[in-house]
Formats: structure tokens, C-alpha cells, sequence
């Protein structure tokens, strides 16, 4: 399928690793061009060299109220547009939530939420119709995930935002969704199965719930991310899409 990217321009947060990067490949391999941000000047570096001129990069933390204009204006002096942006943060730290100090729901609430909303708000002033805004969301947002307080609370309020900035952004043109996903093998994953102690029981234990028996691969994400962005998905605006192997079970 032709996704109609070529020579379009996509912001991707978090993009120089895991699921952004992922993204990025994908768009990159079809002809888009993208501004990944991160806070690892050397992974930004890395991925950049990678992807090759399709690519720049801007170190930039979402919780940094600065970030999206140097974003969108990256974009901008770079190749003089801006097409869309997948907003994609790191996930935050496992807890309960009598456990959870308020300097982490604080810190998290800054990037998770607050930032991502920063970033698409701002992107949001710049895109013209046909534009989309794609939220990095998490299974969470629809059902709680054990001892993972922080993302339990703030990914549905998250998700809520995005389907209220598609009810405001559709008059213009412009598609917001988010996507959902589930147990997806990156780096991310793979410490949350080891922080218990035992990577392969905590993963045994995943699988069981999975019913395609599989952790998910990040370019399994990244087409599925890509094909959300892209004209190729048009008509599809206000959707909360998993990608989890059918781990979801609310409608």
C-alpha cells in the first residue's frame, strides 16, 4: 500500500529509540522525512546517521514547555512544512499508588501528560488540512495494568484529550487518534520484565495473557503507527487503536 508520505514532514517525539524509532523507519523507508527529539544527543546522533538524510534531530525533553516550538521549527527551516507528529514519551516508573512519592506523579504528569499536550496544542496552531496528531498511549489507558500507578492514572486522561482535540481539530481537516500499545519488545519491555527479578517468569507470564502468545515487534508498531499518520488512514479520526496481540478486552 502506497501511505502517500513522500516528501512529508513528521515530528516524532522520543523518536531515536523503541517505538518512535520505529516509526521513523517506516516513514523514513516510504519517503517521508522526519525531526526526531529525545534527550540523548548520542542516540539522537545514531539514528540520524541511520536514516540519513531523511532525518534531523533536536535533543528537546517533552517537559520542557521550550520544546515545541523548536520542534515545529525545525520542521519548518528544514524542509518548510509540517505534516503531522507522533507524540511519544517514555513511560514512567512502576509503583503503586500508595507507593508513588508526589515528586514522581509531579515529574510525570510534566512529560506524560502536560508535555504531550504542550507538543500537540503547538503542532496543532501549524498543520493545515490533512494534518494528524497521533498520541502514544498504552493499554493502560483502557483497563490498569498492575503496580503501574503512574501510566494507570494519567494515560486515560491522556487519551480523553485526544479525543476531545479531534472533536476541535476536525473542522480544519485535521485527525488526532492515539494508539495502544501492548507488550511490544523493546528495551522499555525488557526492563519491566527484569525489575521483579526473574525477566523470563515475568515474561512467561505475559505471554499467557497475550492470545497471539507473542510480545510484539517494534516495526510491527511502526507500520501500524505509519499507516495511522498517513493519508493513507484519511478518513480515521477519534479511534484508540491497541496494539497489543488481542491483550485488550473492553470494546
Amino acid at each position: 500500500m502506497d501511505l502517500n508520505v513522500r516528501d512529508r514532514v513528521y515530528v516524532i517525539t522520543g523518536g531515536a529509540r523503541g517505538l518512535g524509532r520505529a516509526t521513523a523507519d517506516q516513514l523514513v523507508a516510504d519517503g517521508a522525512r522526519v525531526v526526531l527529539s529525545g534527550r540523548s544527543r548520542d542516540s539522537l546522533d545514531a539514528a540520524v546517521a541511520e536514516l540519513g538524510e531523511g532525518a534531523v534531530a533536536v535533543e528537546a525533553d517533552n517537559s520542557d514547555p521550550a520544546a515545541p516550538g523548536r520542534l515545529v521549527a525545525a520542521a519548518q527551516d528544514t524542509w518548510g512544512r509540517l505534516d503531522g507528529v507522533l507524540i511519544s514519551v517514555g513511560g514512567p516508573p512502576k509503583g503503586s499508588v500508595t507507593g508513588t512519592s508526589d515528586a514522581d506523579w509531579t515529574t510525570s504528569f510534566e512529560s506524560v501528560f502536560l508535555g504531550a499536550v504542550r507538543v500537540a496544542r503547538e503542532v496543532a496552531a501549524v498543520l493545515e488540512e490533512g494534518g494528524s496528531i497521533t498520541f502514544v498511549l498504552s493499554v493502560s489507558a483502557k483497563a490498569p495494568l498492575a503496580d503501574m500507578a503512574i501510566s494507570n492514572g494519567l494515560r486515560p486522561g491522556l487519551a480523553m484529550v485526544a479525543k476531545q482535540l479531534a472533536d476541535e481539530l476536525g473542522p480544519r481537516g485535521i485527525r488526532v487518534n492515539g494508539l495502544m500499545p501492548g507488550r511490544i519488545d523493546t528495551e522499555r519491555v525488557r526492563e519491566l520484565d527484569a525489575a521483579g527479578g526473574d525477566a523470563e517468569a515475568s515474561k512467561a507470564q505475559q505471554l499467557s495473557s497475550i492470545p497471539l502468545r507473542r510480545y510484539g515487534t517494534p516495526d510491527e508498531f511502526g507500520r501500524t503507527a505509519a499507516f495511522l499518520m498517513s493519508p493513507a488512514s484519511g478518513f480515521v479520526s477519534g479511534v484508540l487503536l491497541a496494539v497489543d496481540g488481542g491483550l485488550s478486552r473492553p470494546l
